[in-house]
């Protein structure tokens, strides 16, 4: 074979790594509580790491999910038809608990050790979606006791069925949202789907939904105008006499990515439901669900990074340019650890909400009003920085990360998406304003949870931070400053006291002091890299 056609100097495929290995993530499984999860943890990150999985993910994601809306004979269907990795992920994914199993978990640290598998399960996020929303349905549903009863036990089951069935006669359930309308968006008060009490405790829905994702779960709760105001509802694909309810797949959306999932805009036609929580108050009710979605959205987004710093480090172990392995580099250095104290931070914060989610369902009430405020600014923050991270972790790669084979466009065109699922920026920075404003005391709560730390550089950021949230006089248009002050100032106090010295350092120095530019791999001279790049070596 002539020199020309010998193939040299390329990467070989990651696969068959375990993501649970990533030391920060590992060490928060076990400071929140979910240390006997180790082991159920590390078995998902290895499926995830797989070649098996990865498979699936490229499968699911390649070959989109197809409408059928009426079957050959003309009769109305509402079918939409996956290819057969989906079911692959979404089977892996609800045996292994990622969905609504903690419900049924009594031991604490249950909801910690699901985000900690939720975090190395990596093959492909679009079937995620149903995940989620199965586990952030359960406590709006516990408003409705006699149907909790019933479709509780469904849903926190590991048995994963795809059938469209009678949701009681099923030995495992999915669950869905359905709240954004046409001329609403994420003000969901301004929906106009009607809901008509029928007399026998049911109500007749009508209306359209511009935005329900994972159209085939088994049952939905929906947001719609009773009498007396937006309320919630629980809606059934299948009704309990084996019809199908009324509920009509319109179209699928055509998105950026999150290509397996089936989002879609929905036509109510007349369709049954029953009410979850009191009539007028639908908002209150699936607020909680809200919550927990978006607790998944800061968990993605910082798997995301993890995962683009993962195939950054492992592209530049193996590819040489200039005579040397680009990861002895000193530029490329300079980027890889930058966006290993990104990763490491945004994995620290979200996990800390974790386990602050864990404590609030269990009634501690500090934790509770931690949560109110900091995960609204986390899921700010963490989320808003995954673009830019998977951005810099694709050119890592020079052209080969801009051809699809290399999984990095995948990762880029995914990376928006928790930022704009369940509040987008500006809605997530007023709900950190939203969380002072209903519940003052959570205020004192965070800096209590800050005061635990003492260190000069995050000394005045706290400081800056107190005047910042004494100042009302527009204090709108800062929200979103001081959503990202609060989330850096939560990410600095953790990484001070269990992080890594040579990533904090590098923390403090850039993030908090100032010592840093407006882009990835401009952190200041004199930092010890090496340990926060050997934490990030790619690990069977």
């Amino acid at each position: 074979m002539p020199d020309t056609h010998l193939v040299t100097n390329q990467v070989p495929p990651l696969e068959n790594y375990n993501a649970a290995t990533f030391p920060a993530l590992a060490e928060a499984l076990i400071r929140e509580g979910g240390e006997w999860g180790i082991d159920e943890v590390h078995e998902v990150g290895a499926l995830g790491g797989s070649r098996r999985a990865q498979r699936w993910g490229d499968l699911a994601d390649r070959n989109v999910p197809i409408l059928h809306t009426h079957d050959r004979y003309g009769h109305r269907v509402d079918e939409v038809e996956y290819d057969p990795a989906y079911h692959e992920l979404m089977n892996a994914a609800v045996t292994h608990g990622l969905h609504a199993a903690p419900w049924a978990d009594d031991r604490p640290g249950a909801h910690v050790v699901r985000a900690a598998k939720m975090s190395v399960w990596t093959p492909e996020p679009g079937h995620v979606c149903p995940i989620s929303m199965t586990y952030a349905v359960v406590p709006a549903l516990r408003c409705n006791p006699e149907l909790a009863a019933v479709y509780e036990p469904l849903l926190t089951s590991r048995v994963y069925d795809p059938e469209l069935k009678v949701p009681a006669t099923k030995a495992g359930l999915t669950a869905g949202m359905s709240m954004t309308e046409k001329q609403g968006g994420s003000d969901v008060r301004a929906g106009t789907t009607q809901a008509t009490p029928n007399g026998d405790g049911s109500y007749t829905l009508r209306g359209h939904k511009w935005f329900t994702s994972a159209p085939m779960g088994d049952i939905f709760l929906v947001l719609a105008q009773a009498p007396t105001g937006l309320s919630c509802f629980f809606l059934p694909r299948v009704l309990p006499d084996g019809s199908r309810n009324r509920m009509f797949i319109q179209r699928l959306k055509d998105k950026l990515g999150n290509h397996a999932n089936a989002s879609s805009e929905i036509e109510y036609d007349d369709a049954t439901a029953w009410l979850v929580g009191e009539e007028g108050r639908g908002v209150k009710t699936i607020i909680e669900m809200v919550n927990l979605t978006r607790l998944d959205c800061t968990l993605g987004s910082a798997t995301s990074m993890r995962t683009g710093l993962t195939r950054a480090v492992h592209h530049a172990q193996h590819r040489k340019a200039f005579g040397a392995y680009l990861i002895d580099q000193p530029l490329m250095r300079n980027v890889l650890a930058d966006l290993a104290v990104e990763a490491e931070a945004a994995t620290m914060l979200a996990m800390r909400m974790a386990g602050a989610t864990d404590a609030a369902v269990r009634g501690d009430e500090r934790e509770t009003l931690l949560r109110r405020i900091g995960l609204a600014a986390a899921k700010y923050w963490v989320c808003k920085r995954a673009t830019p991270h998977a951005a810099e972790a694709m050119e890592c790669f020079g052209g080969n990360g801009y051809a699809e084979e290399s999984g990095m466009p995948r990762l880029y065109r995914e990376a928006p998406l928790m930022g704009i699922w369940e509040g987008s920026g500006n809605v997530s920075a007023l709900d950190t304003l939203r969380a002072m404003a209903t519940r003052p005391e959570c205020v004192d709560v965070l800096f209590d949870e800050l005061a635990q730390t003492s260190e000069p550089r995050l000394d005045a950021h706290v400081a800056g931070l107190k005047a910042q949230l004494g100042d009302f006089d527009g204090i709108e248009y800062r929200a979103r400053k001081i959503a990202e002050d609060i989330s850096l100032a939560l990410q600095g106090a953790l990484l001070i006291r269990h992080g890594h010295p040579a990533v904090a350092e590098a923390f403090l120095a850039s993030r908090l002091g100032g010592a840093w530019g407006g882009a990835y791999g401009t952190l200041p001279a004199g930092l010890d890299l090496s340990p926060i790049i050997e934490r990030a070596l790619v690990k069977g």
